[in-house]
């Protein structure tokens, strides 16, 4: 077989399986009715295709559209290159990821497959964790191919315990909100503008060091890596918290 083509087969499988496990892991913390693995595959190949196409595109138009705006932003604060990078990571970033990876679960409510509020939420951590694999593919493979073997080990670690994670229960959250809007008629918005400011802090967090390392150093980025994966690994166990709740209550009313 070609190198190449095994070079790709092995990042394709290092950005893709943690997302996959982690889809098994949320799902089965549900006890009575679990998701069928066909229609949880479609959300997440959604996500990992078609959300991350609109991302990409829906992003580039906002970070055109708002150059300007940056840019006076960055005069008025001085010289820190940081601001654009921050304004796009943690304000444009979140609210455009989240709406696209949320279109995923929408469609899910569109086939009335929302029968329960934890159907929400399994099928929005599955949107997220496909997108979560695309950009894993992404950020390993330029690491690898600009820094080397070492930088790609690395970043796959990081990113395998925390983004993909933060990625996971932010559509959750998103996905729960729908399931209220099918079943209870409410607006998912609050829980839409809570995913972006969860979103916003990870990616803020995750920044931290670049940000303050001029100012703390090297602990700057203990702290920001600290936070993140605190935001991602708390986040996640509320999640399966949260359907673990709601899946009881399903067992009581079935058990009456």
């Amino acid at each position: 077989m070609d190198e190449s083509l095994i070079f790709w087969i092995v990042l394709i499988l290092v950005a893709f399986v943690p997302s996959v496990l982690y889809l098994v892991w949320i799902r089965n913390t549900e006890k009575h009715s679990r998701e069928p693995y066909g229609m949880l595959l479609k959300v997440f190949a959604y996500g990992a295709v078609l959300s991350v196409i609109f991302a990409i595109g829906l992003e580039l138009i906002l970070a055109t559209l708002f150059d300007q705006n940056i840019e006076r932003v960055y005069e008025y604060l001085g010289e820190n290159p940081s601001i654009p990078m921050l304004v796009l990571a943690c304000v444009i970033a979140p609210f455009v990821e989240e709406l696209t990876k949320a279109l995923g679960v929408l469609r899910v409510k569109k086939r009335r497959m929302l029968v329960e509020l934890e159907n929400g939420i399994v099928y929005g951590a599955a949107a997220g964790l496909g997108f979560a694999a695309t950009e894993n593919l992404l950020y390993e493979s330029t690491s690898y191919l600009t820094d080397g073997m070492e930088a790609f080990v690395v970043t796959a670690a990081l990113r395998s315990l925390s983004s993909v994670l933060l990625h996971a229960t932010a559509s959750a959250l998103v996905g729960l909100g729908i399931a209220r809007s099918a079943l209870q008629g409410k607006s998912w918005l609050p829980y839409y503008l809570g995913a972006v400011v969860l979103h916003g802090g990870y990616n803020f967090a995750a920044s931290f060091g670049s940000v303050y390392y001029d100012t703390l150093g090297d602990s700057a980025y203990l702290i920001g890596l600290t936070a993140a994966f605190a935001i991602a690994l708390i986040g996640v166990g509320v999640m399966r918290g949260k359907i673990r709740q709601l899946d009881r209550r399903r067992g009581w009313r079935h058990a009456r």
